[in-house]
């Protein structure tokens, strides 16, 4: 009897179906509400990424009251941040340690703004910073913020023109002065690449994140692969994206290539392929990833961190993957040549076999780590 008795019980929906519906009315209703402080958006869902406000620039004229000296001017930084990574990056390059020095900001997942590591200039957080800077200012605080000791003011908080400042401006002061990474003659390469490159996949990455609606996900995610693929096809007869020597453009895809397998292919929904998937963008990003200074640039444990553990309205569970490492990124490359390759198949798209053994980055190594 128990057991028929038992078999006529109908079963239950485990929550039941009205607290399925209800949580789902209340959670989509709150991420739209958070997504649109997060994310800025147009009416048709697509992420619209707003402009920095301070657009100052050190140069030697005489009327400039921003003049290039060692000592003056520092970065506050994020380490997870790609557009803050562009500046440390052109500074190792450059070999700008002792003339500029960086101090850290880390984003507080309780407060959602940047905290500072130790206080600056009388200042706990950035936003603090922007208001000694600019009195009352109620505007976005972001980093890289190039600041101005001196006259205790933000010189500048537009990633793409501080690393201009710092290729050109400081080569007094620079260990590698006679790098340059936007000759002249290469100029007008470097821009056309820029361009194309932040529309589609600096940017590209935040268009699918913080994309609202499906159509504006697909649209942000078709030209972010359909770019990927242009630049895979034009390193296969170019080391650099400029020929033979490493300029801006590359400085600007390397911060978004380091960080692609690891948060935007999955916490981002960039997944059609992964870097190491590419027959030449793989080894490509080894390539960069392997020029002196530029590893001590990169810190994959704050990477991890800062967009799985604060982006709340993407990961509200705030689990931090484990994975992976930075290992991979020190196997050779064999991009000496400058010829690419489509012929091996080794972790190309084609084979559609990517490597879960080698990972990408190294917590023993040390390479990054802020500790």
């Amino acid at each position: 009897m128990t057991g028929a008795a038992e078999t006529k019980k109908k079963g239950k929906s485990l929550p039941p179906t009205l607290i399925i519906r209800l949580g789902k009315f209340v959670w989509t209703t709150i991420w739209q509400m958070m997504m649109s402080k997060l994310a800025p958006r147009n009416n048709s869902g697509e992420y619209i990424r707003p402009a920095s406000e301070f657009r100052n620039f050190i140069g030697t004229e005489a009327e400039n009251s921003y003049q290039p000296e060692a000592g003056r001017y520092c970065l506050y930084v994020g380490l997870g941040c790609p557009w803050a990574h562009r500046t440390l990056v052109v500074r190792a390059l450059k070999g700008l340690q002792d003339a500029i020095p960086v101090f850290i900001a880390s984003p507080s997942s309780n407060q959602g703004i940047w905290v500072f590591n130790e206080q600056q200039e009388g200042c706990d957080t950035l936003p603090e910073l922007y208001d000694l800077a600019q009195t009352g200012y109620n505007g976005r605080c972001t980093v890289p913020v190039l600041w101005d000791k001196q006259s205790k003011t933000i010189v500048n908080n537009e990633s793409a023109e501080i690393i201009v400042m710092l290729n050109s401006q400081f080569n007094e002061f620079a260990t590698n002065p006679t790098l340059d990474l936007y000759p002249e003659e290469l100029k007008e390469t470097i821009d056309g690449w820029n361009e194309t490159i932040y529309h589609t996949v600096n940017n590209g990455v935040y268009r699918c994140g913080f994309a609202q609606t499906q159509e504006a996900y697909e649209k942000a995610c078709d030209q972010l692969f359909t770019t990927l693929d242009k630049i895979d096809r034009a390193l296969e007869t170019s080391r650099y994206l400029c020929g033979d020597r490493v300029t801006l453009a590359d400085v600007r895809l390397f911060t978004t290539l380091f960080r692609f397998d690891v948060v935007y292919y999955g916490l981002f929904k960039c997944n059609r392929f992964r870097i190491q998937d590419y027959d030449n963008l793989g080894p490509y990003l080894r390539d960069l990833y392997q020029l002196p200074g530029v590893a001590d640039t990169c810190s994959l444990e704050d990477v991890k961190r800062d967009y799985y553990g604060n982006l709340f309205p993407l990961n509200p569970g705030g689990i931090i993957p484990s994975g992976p490492d930075l290992a991979s990124l020190l196997r050779p490359h064999g991009r000496e040549s400058g010829i690419g390759n489509r012929e091996s198949g080794v972790g190309s798209r084609e084979s559609g076999v990517g490597n879960r053994e080698s990972g990408v980055g190294s917590r023993e190594s040390g390479i990054g780590n802020r500790e």
